[in-house]
């Protein structure tokens, strides 16, 4: 919930303008939901992408302030489903974000499914069960084709604004549980096709070293991303990442 509709057409502007156009890094814009419209106007295609925080599983209906995945088709590429804010803050259960991403998916839109543990999981030595769980109840219904076009972001609870970073190591052990469990659902060939990203407390500083993982694909960055030279930063890694 950061920047007006104003301040967000001005900070694309700027990262338009700053920022080196790679064509092996996908670049992907989360706006809120208010910018979306006129960003995706904005918006050049062949540099970013756009996706949505968020959206409701439901195509139409009574559903007052609520935005569907039927009315952002055309819009955005991608959608952020199952965040760590959208679990522990507005109490979204397995079931909604099951629904979500089964929505997203029928309307043509890419789920990015949110999955990680909180910092008693983590200490309690729940984290495979807490991403079994996750994985099991976010991917429900899908085809191995479905889920091997789709992202799924382990993005830690106990790591994300808390300057408690995750060592390199704790993200490669859970990248390669969400693979295991893909691949125990989907098949060996989905598991490894499925894209990982890595989401909690990115910045510049620690980009190149998750990005040097070779079970993660990218980053969902969170707050660094409002930082123009920052995130332009966070992106160059990105791509000397892309280029070993």
């Amino acid at each position: 919930m950061n920047l007006t509709v104003h301040e967000s057409s001005l900070y694309l502007h700027k990262l338009g303008h700053t920022l080196k156009s790679h064509r092996s890094v996908e670049m992907v814009l989360a706006p809120s939901m208010l910018a979306i419209q006129s960003l995706s106007l904005q918006v050049e295609r062949k540099h970013f992408k756009l996706a949505a925080q968020n959206l409701y599983w439901k195509d139409e209906g009574a559903f007052t302030g609520e935005v569907s995945a039927h009315q952002l088709r055309g819009l955005v590429s991608y959608a952020i489903i199952g965040h760590s804010e959208r679990r522990h803050v507005f109490g979204e259960h397995d079931k909604d974000v099951r629904n979500k991403v089964q929505a997203a998916v029928r309307n043509g839109i890419t789920p990015i499914l949110c999955v990680g543990e909180t910092a008693h999981e983590r200490a309690s030595k729940e984290t495979s069960g807490v991403l079994h769980d996750q994985i099991v109840g976010g991917l429900a219904n899908l085809t191995a084709e479905e889920v091997s076009e789709l992202v799924i972001a382990y993005e830690p609870v106990w790591a994300i604004g808390t300057g408690d970073n995750a060592l390199p190591s704790d993200v490669e052990n859970a990248a390669h549980i969400i693979r295991r469990q893909v691949d125990h659902l989907y098949g060996r060939e989905t598991g490894a096709t499925v894209r990982v990203l890595y989401g909690g407390s990115v910045n510049a500083q620690n980009a190149a070293s998750y990005l040097g993982i070779s079970s993660i694909d990218g980053l969902l960055v969170g707050g660094a991303s409002l930082k123009v030279h920052e995130f332009e930063t966070i992106i160059e890694a990105a791509f000397e990442a892309g280029k070993k």
